[in-house]
């Protein structure tokens, strides 16, 4: 892969990549710095680049960055613990519409949910329904089995249910 054909990837596959960080950190800042890393690691592995599988190469850049430096701070906090941050609440707007103070809510409940799953269920569920990845596909970014996927996706859906029935059937 060309540098510039690696360019017109990032206009085209950009955005999703770093809503993707974004969703994975939790983070604007972390999910800058891990986008900005992931188009590094691209740029420096570019040779080795397939066309028919990018995005889901730079999806794959993007998990093993961020697992890395989630192993590098466990080990960081073992030696010389840190106070934890407290997580980046979003800011809700006030519409005088019905409908649309309701939508938000709905998506901001959908969103906690999503990311109070664990780590193994959440980047499942992320790759399935935010990046619409088909199931093969995840397996290839995770390097784990396709039934693997499945069995996580499953398991994901039915704790989202559980978690969201109250919810929505109030």
């Amino acid at each position: 892969m060309t540098m510039k054909e690696l360019e017109s990837c990032i206009e085209v596959y950009g955005k999703d990549i770093y809503n993707f960080c974004l969703h994975l950190t939790r983070d604007r800042e972390l999910a800058e710095d891990l986008y900005q890393d992931t188009f590094l690691t691209a740029i420096q592995k570019q040779k080795q680049i397939d066309d028919a599988t990018i995005k889901g190469y730079l999806l794959s850049i993007s998990i093993g960055l961020w697992k890395n430096a989630k192993r590098k701070l466990v080990w960081r906090n073992r030696i010389a613990p840190m106070g934890r941050m407290d997580d980046v609440t979003e800011q809700s707007l006030s519409f005088t519409e019905k409908d649309v103070v309701l939508e938000n809510e709905q998506k901001t409940t959908i969103r906690n949910a999503v990311q109070g799953l664990s780590e193994k269920y959440r980047i499942v569920i992320l790759l399935f329904y935010m990046e619409e990845l088909p199931q093969e596909e995840i397996a290839n970014v995770l390097h784990i089995p396709v039934g693997t996927v499945k069995s996580r996706l499953h398991t994901a859906k039915q704790l989202l249910k559980s978690e969201l029935e109250e919810y929505f059937h109030e």
